[in-house]
């Protein structure tokens, strides 16, 4: 009985997506009124956002919040010849460093509202646990 209201509950879990293309998030953002994360990550070369996905952007904490309330975009900037990105990816991820993220931060977390404005932003590893995180997230929707 405890195996399939587990497996209930995974059927019904807000499956999460992260998107490469901010103009197709933003399009998203502004059908649904929901605000953009968008993750600027090494995912195979920066330790702090392997443990930032890790620790809180695969948590359920974080799935369950952002399932619901967020469009994800993640711009990967993978440095192994085998996790190398299709040439688009690539020039769409630069295309968001270039606005978002001049300076190259790794990792780099901003909120955006609907419209693509900086609401907030987390400059490295945010030293707080997911549902810290989450609330940083929810208190940023009313101080816009």
């Amino acid at each position: 009985m405890r195996l399939l209201l587990i497996s209930v509950l995974f059927l019904f879990a807000p499956s999460l997506t992260w998107m490469g293309n901010l103009d197709v998030a933003i399009k998203q953002a502004k059908e649904s009124h929901k605000q953009i994360l968008v993750n600027f990550s090494g995912s195979d070369w920066c330790g702090p956002c392997i443990r930032l996905r890790k620790e809180i952007l695969e948590t359920e904490t974080f799935e369950n919040y952002a399932g619901n309330h967020l469009i994800l975009v993640r711009a990967d900037f993978p440095r192994q010849k085998k996790n190398k990105l299709p040439s688009a990816q690539v020039k769409l991820n630069e295309a968001m460093a270039e606005k978002y993220n001049p300076d190259g931060k790794f990792p780099y977390t901003i909120l955006l509202d609907e419209k693509g404005k900086v609401i907030r932003a987390w400059d490295g590893f945010p030293d707080e646990s997911p549902y810290q995180f989450v609330t940083e997230i929810v208190k940023s929707q009313y101080t816009k």
